[in-house]
């Protein structure tokens, strides 16, 4: 599955926090930011469905904005 998320991740280095973060509970996930992108997508592809909150409350701790893009 494919998830889509619309941040506020606004550079490199905070994206490299998120990816650090992500990658450590998500080993086998592909996980890539396109920051060019207006909504600063987040793209997690290979995790279940009930994983999607997880990583809302996650971001969230760290200080981001972090929703689902349907």
């Amino acid at each position: 599955m494919i998830e889509i998320f619309k941040t506020n991740v606004q550079n490199r280095s905070q994206a490299k926090q998120v990816l650090n973060l992500l990658k450590n509970m998500f080993s086998d996930a592909d996980i890539n930011f396109d920051l060019k992108d207006r909504d600063k997508i987040l793209r997690v592809a290979g995790i279940q469905q009930s994983y999607t909150t997880s990583i809302v409350t996650d971001l969230k701790k760290l200080g981001f904005t972090c929703e689902i893009l349907n």
